[in-house]
């Protein structure tokens, strides 16, 4: 008598946030998602939001307020349960992204607790930094939220991080298992020329330098300090600011230099077609971060992928490939002097910025791509 093939378990995908809600994480988990659906797999994602149950090609999701609360945990427990097994719970997790002022004790052990799943574990980030010069309440919350790594990893099967780093903080056997998946670009990796070329028409002739993110401060502040005297520099270069608070951002920014302001070009909310198109109309992207390029960057991504000349930074967070490939202009910090003069050597040799660009595609595609975390999540067989 025959025996029958083993039953393909359910991927059930917890999240903090999902399209269309904004974020890195949420257009990480939709990608994932989709991806999977795409190869056949099951899959249902589970994340707050306006109650109700949606169909996002082919991938379910569930939504309701409060999901991952103390009280919400109880219904989440129930519809799993009713869900047929066996169940692959894949848990995208940011420590601020579950509520309870990133200190969501009560979920953590919710998830440990599974006993009956499959669990793995995706760290887009681990822990809050901890610092001794820190305020007692910073101090607390990465205290906590070494205790909620700990929590979570206990039982899991599997874990991926998004960085390197990352992987310190798990426990052995996880931590030397843990496999290292990049976060890929939320964008498309090509746009039409027809809509390229509409958004140069747009912009005016001239150079034009690019960013793409949401201008915190620890960006936005290096940002400027660049941005400016390149624009100064040479009145027939433009600026671009792509992404969530680039509106903000050039306001503020236009008031400081009001003869720039003609100059500096914000498009705030854009599609993801339409921010390939703005960013495949720019010469340069200039990406400045406080703790240096690495992977878990989708703004870095965005430009990697779309094969643009990148000009950006080392940090502590960076993995060696960065420097190894040689696949972006880099610095070891934010000196503006440095990246500005980094960024002026670009602007004045379009051979060079053609061969940065072309490495840049190439590395994304062998490094980056979404189809190496795809080929991660489906390969089984007991090794991380």
């Amino acid at each position: 008598m025959s025996q029958q093939a083993p039953v393909a378990p359910t991927w059930h995908l917890l999240t903090g946030e999902y399209p269309p809600a904004p974020g890195g994480v949420s257009d990480h988990t939709r990608s994932v998602a989709r991806a999977l659906a795409k190869a056949g797999e099951t899959v249902r994602v589970w994340t707050p939001g306006a109650e109700g149950v949606s169909v996002d090609q082919d991938v379910i999701v569930h939504r309701w307020p409060g999901l991952f609360t103390p009280q919400g945990l109880v219904r989440l427990t129930r519809e799993l349960d009713a869900c047929q097994g066996p169940r692959r719970l894949l848990l995208l997790y940011v420590p601020q992204a579950f509520g309870l002022k990133a200190m969501n004790v009560p979920f953590c052990a919710w998830f440990a607790a599974r006993r009956q799943d499959e669990r793995e574990l995706f760290l887009h980030e681990a822990v809050y930094p901890w610092s001794p010069g820190a305020p007692w309440r910073h101090q607390v919350l990465a205290g906590v939220t070494r205790v909620m790594l700990r929590t979570l990893a206990h039982g899991v099967d599997r874990a991926y991080v998004s960085i390197p780093a990352w992987a310190a903080h798990l426990p052995e056997p996880l931590r030397t298992r843990a496999r290292w998946c990049p976060i890929p670009s939320p964008l498309p990796l090509d746009a039409p020329d027809e809509d390229v070329r509409a958004v140069r028409e747009a912009l005016g002739d001239g150079p034009c330098v690019a960013h793409f993110g949401t201008y915190g401060t620890a960006i936005s502040d290096p940002l400027k300090a660049v941005l400016v005297p390149l624009l100064q520099r040479d009145e027939r270069r433009q600026a671009l600011l792509l992404g969530r608070g680039s509106s903000a951002f050039r306001e503020a920014l236009s008031r400081g230099h009001p003869a720039l302001a003609g100059r500096i070009h914000a498009r705030d909310g854009l599609s993801p077609e339409a921010v390939a198109a703005h960013l495949r109309a720019a010469d340069l992207l200039l990406q400045p971060y406080p703790d240096g390029v690495s992977a878990r960057r989708s703004s870095a991504m965005a430009g990697l992928g779309l094969g643009l000349p990148m000009v950006t930074n080392l940090g502590h967070l960076s993995e060696p490939l960065w420097r190894e490939s040689r696949a972006v202009a880099l610095e070891d910090g934010t000196s503006p002097a440095a990246l500005l003069a980094l960024a002026e050597d670009l602007l004045e040799h379009g051979e060079k910025r053609r061969a940065l660009g072309e490495r840049a595609a190439r590395v994304y595609r062998e490094h980056f791509a979404l189809e190496h975390t795809v080929a991660h999540l489906l390969r089984r067989g007991g090794t991380a």
